[in-house]
């Protein structure tokens, strides 16, 4: 079983739709550090942060943020901690095109 730590998934997403982050490989495992959401624009946005176990559709219980705002040219760190199994997604979701997303984790193979 090999670790190895990297930057999960890096979007920028389109505005009002919910976008996949990171899918958790096959045979793989994953545990996640942390989230920074980037403002890049003049004005407060929000964002939606869900987490699909087996890619199943979004439903209100998977949301771990819904609508947070973040002010204009800010950045919000989340410290979550996250253990993920294969098949499971972290889906985002921007009020604009202006919002950055960045998920850092540690991948372990399950083999």
């Amino acid at each position: 079983m090999a670790d190895t730590l990297k930057v999960l998934g890096q979007l920028a997403p389109s505005a009002t739709t919910d976008t996949t982050l990171y899918t958790v490989p096959s045979i793989t495992s994953t545990t996640t550090s942390s989230l920074v959401i980037c403002n890049r624009s003049a004005g407060a946005l929000t964002y939606r942060v869900a987490v699909r176990p087996l890619g199943a559709a979004i439903a209100n219980k998977h949301y771990i943020y819904y609508n947070k705002t973040l002010a204009a040219n800010e950045s919000f760190a989340a410290i979550l901690g996250m253990t993920l199994d294969s098949a499971d997604v972290v889906t985002v979701y921007a009020s604009s095109g202006d919002l950055s997303f960045t998920l850092f984790g540690v991948e372990t193979d399950q083999t």
